[in-house]
């Protein structure tokens, strides 16, 4: 694992955005998997202006979402279809077709997991995954378990999960109890994954991703056996801090 520790988050942001502009540039069509939550953010920014700037040309990007809240309508503003497009897609020149996310209003969870790992297949599998991690060492909505789940499937999201993205709701209440994500299995088939990281609140489970031990109470851990995994983090979120 290449581990890249920044000074801020501005650097981080800016240190993520600097290699997903790389794989786009060598491969126009390739195809991204990307991540919501508020750590990404700062990295579609810096893609946006890179876009309008001429650095980087996203026409012929495929994109892939890692999850979606489950029930949850696509112009709800807590949506990932929503979040995607205010955050990214609205901002740069991708085509809106090539972009999947999840239907978090399908009436049959099963098929439309499976329509979706068929859709990855089809697609010729994910270059480049964006991931974020829990403060329980969740990635996607993979949560902490006896068990992990390899392919694309809906999950019940613990109260941590819950408690943590209730931030982004109006009352707790509103949060949805389940999600569509990706799987393991179908996280680790990415040809490269870049993990980003910021603030104390995740430096523990940035410790277990770092430790030697594999377990599913620790989902992130199973990124050890990736042979392409980049962490970018900032010392908040680092074990060691500003010894780094």
């Amino acid at each position: 694992m290449n581990i890249i520790v920044c000074d801020s988050y501005d650097e981080l942001s800016e240190s993520a955005a600097k290699i997903v502009a790389k794989q786009v540039n060598e491969k126009a069509d390739c195809v991204l998997g990307l991540a919501t939550g508020s750590t990404p953010v700062g990295m579609y920014n810096v893609l946006a202006k890179k876009n309008k700037a001429g650095e980087v040309d996203f026409s012929r990007v495929r994109s892939v979402n890692l999850d979606e809240y489950y029930p949850i309508s696509p112009d709800n503003p807590q949506s990932y279809h929503y979040f995607m497009k205010e955050n990214l897609f609205s901002k740069i020149n991708i085509d809106m077709a090539n972009t999947h996310i999840l239907d978090g209003m399908c009436k049959d969870a099963e098929a439309e997991c499976e329509r979706f790992e068929r859709l990855i297949e089809s697609l010729g599998g994910v270059d480049l995954q964006i991931l974020g991690i829990g403060q329980n060492g969740h990635i996607g909505f993979n949560e902490p378990d006896s068990s992990l789940n390899s392919h694309t499937h809906l999950t019940k999201l613990t109260e941590n999960t819950i408690s943590a993205n209730s931030r982004f709701f109006d009352d707790i209440s509103e949060v949805p109890t389940m999600a569509l994500t990706m799987g393991i299995g179908t996280i680790l088939a990415a040809r490269k994954i870049i993990l980003l990281a910021n603030g104390a609140a995740k430096r523990n489970a940035v410790s277990e991703l770092l430790d030697n031990s594999i377990t599913t109470e620790s989902p992130a851990s199973m990124l050890k056996v990736h042979k392409n995994v980049i962490l970018i983090c900032d010392r908040d979120a680092y074990p060691g801090g500003a010894n780094v």
